[in-house]
């Protein structure tokens, strides 16, 4: 014996027994039952209720509102997401951040830029340790993979391990010789004097003002010289070997500063860290609730409930393409009712999507330099006052 199964009525009831919808999303909403209530009655009316029969049930009905609502508020979210992802990277995922105004930061620049001062020596997120060297006389090459000669303050390891980023091996600075009348290139008081054509006075208290391309000068002489024409301090470091120069003459020791490679090509730095937004799939953003939706929003989820419910009332008739009557046949419009239902679903989620654009960060600050260029064009136009005194 056939079973037979109600079909809508023209009424609709909430039932609040946890069956009216398939997930229950809303089902705590009070001003989303009233609504879905209403949304059922008006769909019905659009398909064609009461002048034909609407093979769909109330908690059909339900469904596609409770659908509709989803994707409005996953388009809304998506969107926001993609808006503000770089500023909620490494924030906590604890609290929902739907209907809140994310205030944009350079948190993620900032760690961007850490990398390059980790490279460059001026900060960074990688940690700089210093290494001593026991340096020998008449020693220039010395192995850096050798416990004996260098000590690391990381503790002992392999040198493939580490990276040497400066060696602290050099001269003392060429200003400490700038009067040193023995230097060659330095300029000592008297020489000053005679410089200047006052060799034949003995002040006191000598003092002289000189430009300041005067002293970088000097000292950069003092510098070419030591290079040119005395062996220089300077060191070649070749795989895990370091060649120092000059020969040194007596035991001391160097000290250099490396990363351990291990930290630098670490691309966790916060690995440590739980429950923070790394990607879209942990952004925290929650589904709407519908009382907090305005009215152009639940519009769009009305227009959007009747496309879903004509697509399953279509999806129903097309079980049969036509149906035998005494005489003749009646055909059914379950393939016109879907490819409407299609085409309205496409048409409602391309504006949105347009509108959601439209209302961008980026956007938005165009449009308010333009208005304030037409404000400034305006203003330019108002004739000018004239003072009389």
């Amino acid at each position: 014996m056939a079973t037979k199964i109600p079909i809508w009525d023209g009424t609709a009831t909430w039932n609040d027994d946890g069956n009216d919808t398939p997930f229950g999303i809303y089902d705590s909403d009070v001003v989303f039952h009233t609504a879905s209530i209403n949304t059922a009655k008006w769909c019905a009316k659009r398909l064609g209720y009461p002048i034909v029969d609407i093979e769909l049930q109330s908690s059909s009905f339900f469904a596609c509102f409770e659908e509709a609502v989803s994707e409005y508020s996953s388009q809304v979210n998506y969107y926001n997401i993609k808006e503000n992802l770089l500023s909620l990277k490494g924030t906590s995922t604890g609290s929902n951040l739907t209907h809140k105004e994310i205030t944009p930061n350079h948190g993620r620049l900032i760690t961007i830029a850490n990398s390059y001062g980790a490279e460059a020596g001026s900060g960074g997120d990688v940690t700089y340790y210093s290494a001593s060297i026991a340096i020998t006389a008449s020693k220039q090459v010395y192995d850096l993979t050798n416990s004996n000669q260098i000590s690391l303050e990381s503790g002992q390891t392999d040198i493939g391990d580490i990276e040497v980023k400066r060696v602290f091996y050099e001269g003392s600075p060429a200003m400490t010789r700038y009067f040193d009348p023995y230097v060659g290139t330095g300029f000592g008081s008297d020489q000053m004097l005679d410089g200047f054509g006052f060799g034949n006075y003995s002040p006191a208290v000598n003092f002289l003002m000189m430009p300041m391309y005067d002293d970088l000068l000097r000292v950069q002489a003092i510098e070419f010289n030591d290079t040119i024409r005395k062996s220089a301090y300077s060191f070649e470091l070749k795989n895990d070997r370091l060649r120092i120069f000059p020969n040194p003459t007596k035991a001391y020791t160097l000290w250099i500063e490396y990363v351990k490679i291990s930290d630098r090509n670490n691309a966790l730095k916060n690995g440590t860290l739980t429950n923070t937004v790394s990607d879209f799939s942990n952004a925290a953003y929650d589904n709407m609730l519908y009382k907090n939706i305005n009215d152009p929003g639940k519009q769009w989820i009305r227009k959007y409930t009747l496309a879903l419910a004509k697509e399953l009332l279509g999806n129903i008739r097309s079980k049969y393409a036509s149906i035998p009557i005494p005489g003749a046949e009646v055909s059914l419009d379950g393939d016109t009712l879907r490819s409407e239902a299609a085409a309205e679903r496409e048409n409602l989620i391309t504006q949105l999507r347009e509108d959601l654009e439209a209302a961008s960060r980026r956007n938005l600050l165009e449009r308010q330099k333009e208005e304030s260029e037409f404000m400034n064009e305006t203003m330019n136009k108002i004739p000018y006052g004239i003072y009389i005194g």
